[in-house]
């Protein structure tokens, strides 16, 4: 498709992106690190590093893997959230000449398992935590070297000691394990890795801009999580695009501003590890959260320091807005909230506005695409509209129907993606079935792109409804009910309905007590077409969600019964 949508693209933001910088990420870490060397890098839980001292940590981390017997190729698993040892230990993978894959900490043995073995990973980096998990099945994978890191390894001595007491004896949040030496692996500490990798030496591997860098799973709600596959290329175009749209953003900031970046998303997934990537390329400041779910923690540390970016999901930015003590929060450096993950709301938009002057940004991305896609130009106060904005700069898209062709402008179909960082594909997988003929990315996203370049995102093909013959998209209906002034949040499915074929059902978390379903029923019939208005209510004190937020649309589908 022509990319007519850069004639609309605001000014300063260039019309395409080609990366003639780096020939590798190992370049890209190299320089960044050094250009912003006496600056912060990230604080967390109240200690600080800088540049300078996560590139020492990370050559350390480096020297210690290279001394392992990989070979390149070669994957090392890490499995952690936002503490101040990840990003040292990611870069030190790549740096090493190996491949990354990250893991959800809160995997069950059975997803951990799939993912150790898919990549065929033989060491991993892991938090103590969750030592528990990978006991159940490290005799069924080729683990022969565990890492484990203790909460407080990068802490400082005296307040690391304070904090692995208080986790292990006080909280009780530490499992415990038994994970120890035998013939089949070798268990090590991080500050023993730390003390070894020091006294060894650093090779600079030789690496290709084609070379693979990641293996990072994704859609195991339903099944079995695919790796996907994402090269130095990838990473390193995605983030120069993201670089080249927020560009004219950064310009209108005072010139000598250190910018905080919040990390509250987990880094594995790879929406924060994107904006983290980002802020490397332009020295950024990161203040990683490590459990966004302790809002009280949360909305402390968002009122210690002033911050000016912060990319969330629609739930996270609910909890925030609501909690009783966010007037402690000064945002008047706040200049972009970043929405994406899922489908941010007008009522949570509207009222993110009202409380910090600054709209939500939404924008669209997915794995393969390392959360690059597009993004809304960053206005503050913009009107919500329920647009992902346009395709950024080097980033080709189609819209497509079921058989494959495009459709006219405006018209719904597949989101197809082409660019320099879409994924080549998935590990272990034929993947005829997820491209186009002409090497689009079939995305599994309804959408339609207008006249003027704004994309419009439906929903997920699969999460699609088909009401008497009619299409019903969940986001649509419940972007309707949340603004009822009485509902919290809303997630809709399907379930069978022997006259309608499918028949809309309402999951509904209130805000206000006194909400009755007659109420809510009318207010639908008022404000959807009658298709669309759910049939079924069900109120419920929270719903299901991912560890990044995303409500588990699959949970509620197994809830829900067929009718007859």
């Amino acid at each position: 498709m022509e990319k007519f949508w850069t004639k609309n693209y605001p000014e300063g933001v260039v019309e395409t992106v080609a990366n003639n910088e780096y020939n590798s990420l190992t370049q890209f870490f190299d320089e960044n690190f050094a250009l912003y060397s006496k600056r912060e890098f990230s604080s967390n839980m109240g200690v600080t590093y800088t540049y300078e001292q996560i590139e020492e940590i990370s050559h350390h981390i480096s020297a210690w893997l290279q001394s392992r017997g990989l070979v390149k190729g070669d994957t090392v698993a890490l499995m952690m959230p936002n503490v101040n040892q990840y990003m040292p230990v990611v870069i030190a993978i790549i740096r090493a000449g190996f491949i990354v894959s990250s893991i959800n900490p809160m995997y069950t043995p059975r997803e951990l398992k799939h993912q150790l073995n898919d990549t065929e990973a033989s060491i991993i980096f892991i938090l103590e935590p969750f030592c528990k998990t990978l006991e159940k099945i490290i005799a069924e994978t080729k683990i022969n070297t565990v890492v484990v890191s203790k909460i407080g390894d990068m802490l400082g001595m005296v307040k690391g000691t304070i904090v692995n007491i208080m986790a292990k004896h006080v909280k009780k949040s530490i499992p415990t394990h038994h994970l120890q030496t035998n013939s089949q692996y070798t268990l090590t500490d991080f500050k023993s890795v730390l003390a070894t990798g020091k006294k060894l030496p650093y090779s600079r591997p030789i690496q290709h801009i084609e070379d693979l860098g990641f293996i990072q799973y994704t859609g195991g709600t339903t099944g079995i999580a695919k790796g996907v596959l994402l090269s130095h290329q990838n990473v390193i175009s995605g983030t120069l695009q993201f670089d080249a749209w927020l560009a004219p953003t950064y310009e209108k900031m005072p010139k000598d501003t250190l910018i905080n970046t919040i990390i509250a998303l987990p880094m594995y997934h790879f929406y924060a590890f994107m904006v983290v990537m980002l802020g490397i390329r332009t020295g950024h400041h990161f203040t990683f959260i490590t459990n966004p779910r302790d809002l009280d923690g949360f909305v402390k540390t968002l009122a210690a320091r002033p911050f000016h970016i912060i990319p969330a999901v629609n739930t996270l930015y609910q909890g925030l807005i609501s909690h009783p003590n966010i007037d402690t929060v000064d945002f008047k450096h706040l200049v972009l909230s970043m929405s994406g993950g899922m489908a941010a709301t007008p009522a949570t938009s509207q009222k993110w506005i009202d409380m910090t002057g600054t709209a939500l940004v939404q924008g669209w991305g997915m794995t393969e695409t390392v959360a690059v896609g597009t993004l809304n130009p960053v206005i503050a106060g913009g009107d919500f509209t329920g647009k992902v904005g346009m395709p950024l700069p080097g980033v080709d898209f189609s819209i497509r129907d079921d058989d494959g062709n495009e459709v006219p402008i405006g018209e719904q179909g597949e989101i197809c993606i082409k660019g320099d960082n879409v994924s080549i594909g998935y590990h272990h997988i034929d993947n005829s079935d997820y491209f186009t003929d002409d090497g689009y990315l079939k995305t599994g996203d309804v959408g339609a792109i207008q006249k003027d370049g704004y994309v419009t995102l439906f929903d997920r093909k699969k999460d699609m409804l088909i009401v008497s013959g009619f299409n019903v998209f969940p986001n649509e209906v419940e972007g309707v009910v949340g603004m009822h002034p009485k509902v919290e949040e809303c997630a809709v499915v399907g379930i069978e309905d022997s006259k309608r074929g499918q028949a809309v059902k309402a999951f509904v978390v209130k805000s206000d007590a006194s909400l009755s379903k007659e109420e809510l029923v009318a207010y639908c019939k008022e404000n959807l077409t009658g298709y669309k208005c759910p049939r079924h209510i069900e109120f419920c004190d929270e719903l299901p969600k991912s560890t990044v937020g995303k409500i588990l649309r699959n949970e509620l589908r197994e809830k829900a019964p067929v009718q007859s």
